[in-house]
């Protein structure tokens, strides 16, 4: 994607991440637990090419990108927003989808790093083989977005400063767990549930289908890590497993503050104090950050992460009662929605095509 589109220039933006990761070779190539294979079959299956599956015809209005309700702007009901005319509301609009959707651009490249990461550092062969279908996933979603951003928004943001301090601390981190922690259960976990509220608020097919077809992949990608973290957290001593929750709780903080919106603010030279104090105050974006956590908090109480650092910071951030979510059928309706999402698509190629014949 042309570097052009950005609100910032690239060279003020990019970095660079030392990591110091061990590689390890595996020979014990007929030992495999059957989840994980059978999880390694499904991402194999689950391929699926973006050129084709993606109706790209699509028009997307850049006044309201996702065609989405107004209430789900984040500053909308503000005095900022009642003071602004049809023209400024719309730019907002425009920028906002497009900071959404840069900082997912950002976080799949970040994910598919961290997935060939794993597949250099973990140590059984049955996840070595999973998260080789992971990295094809993933630069499938970085290739999507890049598409979506360049050819229907025109414009990108660079990575937010939150995002871009978790994954330094991901990919930074020899351990080939803390790569599983990070990216698969608190990364890929906060983004599936954004992703989730766009696809059932987006009026837009594009948008919908997009973010649809990712979440498909993603869920797969939060089932592997809790499968490989399950039989290796109890392992650990009390001290271990303590680090891992500290950094838990320090990444929530982070991720929850990343969806402020700030750059967005800044950019447009709105008040920004003014819009960051209506964004932290108002009760539909406290929910609605609180919603970021339906996939989170669940999985680290699956994986043995659960201990009192991570309840109290649930409690804090009014996420504990997300633990008990029933993450299996999440994913089984990230399936359904792809699905039926392939089947309206079918459906109006098949209507075109009787309407061109007739």
């Amino acid at each position: 994607m042309s570097t052009r589109l950005y609100t910032l220039p690239v060279e003020q933006t990019q970095w660079h991440v030392d990591g110091g990761a061990q590689t390890v070779f595996n020979w014990e190539y007929d030992e495999g637990r059957d989840r994980l294979l059978n999880l390694y079959e499904k991402g194999k299956a689950k391929q699926w090419n973006s050129r084709d599956r993606i109706d790209w015809a699509t028009e997307v209005d850049p006044d309201n990108p996702l065609d989405a309700p107004e209430a789900y702007i984040p500053i909308y009901g503000s005095e900022v927003w009642e003071r602004m005319g049809e023209r400024d509301r719309a730019q907002v609009v425009h920028h906002l989808a497009s900071w959404q959707f840069s900082q997912f651009l950002h976080g799949e490249q970040g994910a598919l790093i961290c997935a060939s990461k794993i597949v250099q550092t973990v140590p059984d062969i049955d996840s070595k083989f999973y998260a080789a279908t992971q990295v094809m996933d993933e630069a499938r979603h970085v290739e999507t977005y890049s598409r979506f951003l360049h050819e229907k928004l025109e414009l990108a943001y660079p990575i937010n400063q939150h995002l871009k301090s978790l994954l330094d601390n991901v990919v930074s981190d020899p351990r080939w767990d803390m790569t599983y922690l990070g990216m698969q259960v608190l990364i890929e976990g906060l983004a599936l549930a954004a992703f989730g509220l766009i696809r059932d608020i987006a009026g837009n097919p594009l948008a919908r289908a997009v973010t649809a077809y990712v979440m498909e992949d993603e869920a797969r990608h939060v089932a592997f890590g809790r499968l490989a973290l399950r039989d290796f957290y109890p392992q650990l001593s009390e001290r271990e497993r303590d680090e891992r929750e500290e950094f838990c709780v320090e990444a929530c903080y982070l991720m929850r503050d990343r969806f402020l919106a700030q750059e967005v603010w800044e950019t447009l030279g709105l008040p920004v104090a003014e819009c960051l104090r209506f964004v932290n105050e108002s009760e539909a974006q406290m929910q609605f950050r609180s919603l970021l956590f339906t996939r989170i908090a669940p999985t680290l109480k699956d994986i043995g992460l659960f201990g009192g650092r991570v309840r109290a910071a649930f409690a804090d951030m009014g996420v504990l009662g997300y633990s008990d979510v029933d993450l299996d059928a999440l994913i089984s309706d990230d399936e359904r929605t792809a699905s039926e999402i392939d089947g309206e698509r079918r459906l109006q190629v098949e209507r075109t095509i009787a309407a061109a014949g007739a």
